[in-house]
């Protein structure tokens, strides 16, 4: 990437406000606050976000760092699922309407104002249920629309009006699917399933370009790639894991936590749309049935299983995030 010396020079300008859009190493002098500041790069890394309210595995994510929404999850001591839901303003989180259902580990997509749920467990009684709800930033509201297959524990990809679900499991039977839904606003429609039937996977992307990667049987590593058609099985994850979280697109994906069959971990992978590499900074504390959103570059991480159920949110800055800051001397 060009740096602001190689494309300007070295002159420092003066302005009134910070340019909207500044290149890696552009420094400038901010007339209205009298202080001279840069674009410089931050990091890469896990830092401590904004704690939840409630503690709980199994937690259901959609949205941004700065802009998220988790809901229900597995909240003990306690008669199973809960219909929490808490929103994130990259801060803080504040609780807000909750699910019409218990549910945990359902199936979500969407934004913090607009997203909707499908599927999903409620631990007593034992049930797999079908149901959708939609968020519209206020309120949550059971559809008529019903996912085909009952299951939980599936990948998720796209907005509240164009969204896939894929994979899953149902209890107490011990089925594993393949399946995979496509929601077009008003109904639910089977289209191709996956290569290769598994849960508690991690995924993002959108309806017509989606990734999944990781889950159960296994755990697995394989990840698959869905063009709006059909899945294709391309290169798998370095650390095999079940019941981890993904942010990303399905070109610039991030895989982070899960269970790899004998320990809980943090390692956190990067995908360029051909393989994944794995990063030095893993998430400062592992754990597994985390919710996650956002982005390859900014991304959070948020409750799960440590060892016991945390209410705990790390944030996540990538390579190639960068950030205003101020110039002093000491």
């Amino acid at each position: 990437m060009a740096n602001y010396q190689s494309v300007q020079g070295d002159l420092i300008e003066s302005v009134a406000t910070d340019p909207s859009n500044p290149i890696e190493g552009q420094i400038w002098y901010n007339s209205s606050s009298g202080t001279l500041k840069g674009n410089v790069a931050l990091a890469a890394g896990w830092t401590a976000g904004g704690n939840m309210n409630t503690a709980r595995y199994g937690l259901i994510t959609v949205g941004t760092q700065t802009a998220a929404l988790g809901m229900g999850g597995y909240s003990p001591p306690g008669t199973g699922a809960t219909r929490l839901t808490e929103s994130y303003n990259g801060t803080a989180w504040t609780p807000v309407s909750s699910l019409n259902t218990n549910t945990f580990s359902g199936m979500a997509f969407g934004t913090q104002t607009a997203a909707l749920i499908a599927g999903g467990y409620n631990i007593t009684p034992n049930l797999t249920h079908n149901k959708t709800e939609s968020w519209n930033g206020s309120t949550w509201t059971t559809l008529p629309a019903t996912i085909n297959t009952a299951r939980y524990g599936g990948g998720n990809a796209g907005i509240q009006t164009a969204g896939l679900i894929f994979g899953g499991t149902v209890y107490p039977t011990p089925t594993v699917y393949a399946n995979t839904e496509s929601w077009n606003g008003t109904s639910w429609t089977a289209v191709n399933a996956l290569n290769t039937g598994r849960f508690e996977i991690g995924s993002c992307g959108l309806q017509t370009a989606a990734l999944t990667f990781g889950g159960n049987p296994g755990p697995s590593a394989a990840t698959e790639s869905w063009n709006g058609t059909s899945w294709t099985t391309v290169n798998s994850l370095n650390t095999a894991r079940t019941a981890l979280a993904g942010a990303g697109t399905q070109s610039s994906a991030l895989a982070f936590g899960g269970y790899t069959g004998t320990v809980r971990t943090g390692a956190t992978e990067l995908w360029n749309g051909t393989s994944w590499t794995t990063n030095p900074n893993s998430m400062a504390t592992a754990r597994t049935g985390l919710g996650g959103a956002g982005t390859q570059t900014v991304a959070i991480g948020a409750g799960g299983d440590t060892g016991s159920v945390t209410v705990a949110t790390e944030e996540w800055t990538g390579p190639g995030s960068y950030v205003n800051k101020t110039i002093t001397v000491s």
